[in-house]
């Protein structure tokens, strides 16, 4: 069982950032693949970027790719999305999940879910 937690979220004008960080429970945090997915209002809960149990992969949605970066501490059992270059487009709440797949970029390949932190961006 893993239990997450994410922190980090806020309103932001376009172009400035904001770091995400998501807080694992459990000593298995390192043997889980994470992710990270958002869900602005009306819209269906879309894959944003992943990371590998060790760190050495990582993945990205067209949408975000350039201007988000996935990272994780293992040490610490958390888990980072920083966002640089906010769009209004980017408005959405915030989803970290945890994953025993390799490469999971598929909200059905991921077993455990936070409870999401509201990230708006405005122009």
């Amino acid at each position: 069982q893993v239990q997450l937690v994410e922190s980090g979220g806020g309103l932001v004008q376009a172009g400035e950032s904001l770091r995400l960080s998501c807080a694992a429970s459990g000593r298995t945090f390192s043997s889980y693949a994470m992710g990270w997915f958002r869900q602005a209002p009306g819209k269906e809960r879309e894959f944003v970027a992943a990371i590998s149990w060790s760190g050495g992969s990582t993945y990205y949605a067209d949408a975000v790719k350039g201007r988000f970066t996935i990272s994780r501490d293992n040490a610490r059992n958390t888990v980072y999305l920083q966002m640089n270059s906010l769009k209004p487009e980017d408005t959405a709440v915030y989803y970290c999940a945890a994953s025993k797949s390799t490469r999971a970029i598929r909200r059905a390949d991921y077993d455990y879910w936070g409870q999401g932190t509201q990230v708006t961006v405005s122009s």
